[in-house]
């Protein structure tokens, strides 16, 4: 099995090969379909990077949405809507200038992810915040949006990794 680093490597280089807008129409027509999304009322989603899954059509939903701000080696949900500002993290991932707030509020969150597996494993980019936040969030039920290109049968994890609740293949 290859390693999570050469797996990151290569999901970035099919990411680059995919229709990523149609995707994104796709993936955010699937998640609003369920009946978990339907039932939530505050979702953490993610601000997309380039080549990664676009989200923010579903801010035209009457629902209440969270990005996630990271400090240190912990990850916080903030208010986000529509306009709002966002500046650069060190990571180069663009975050909410907003407050965070109790995440025990959030119902549900849309995982990014590079590669999914079909038990629910996801490969991220490495630095654990999700898998910290979740695992402190047990309550927060999940679904993660993956091309089916980037869906294999099994990845590497260790006990540490949360897997999803419901994974979307597109």
């Amino acid at each position: 099995m290859d390693s999570k680093i050469n797996l990151r490597a290569k999901a970035k280089d099919i990411r680059k090969t995919l229709d990523i807008p149609n995707i994104s129409s796709l993936a955010v027509g699937k998640i609003r379909q369920t009946k978990e999304y339907q039932a939530a009322l505050n979702i953490l989603i993610f601000y997309p990077l380039k080549y990664e899954i676009n989200l923010l059509e579903l801010l035209e939903d009457n629902k209440n949405f969270y990005l996630p701000k990271v400090a240190g080696k912990d990850m916080f949900v903030c208010p986000f809507k529509k306009g709002d500002v966002l500046v650069k993290s060190n990571f180069n991932i663009n975050e909410p200038c907003s407050i965070p707030v109790d995440s025990s509020l959030i119902d549900l969150a849309v995982l990014p992810a590079l590669m999914a597996d079909k038990d629910g494993v996801r490969l991220g980019y490495g630095g654990g915040f999700y898998d910290r936040f979740l695992s402190q969030n047990p309550n927060i039920k999940t679904i993660l949006p993956i091309p089916k290109e980037l869906y294999i049968d099994k990845l590497p994890h260790e006990e540490f990794d949360i897997k999803s609740d419901i994974i979307i293949t597109l």
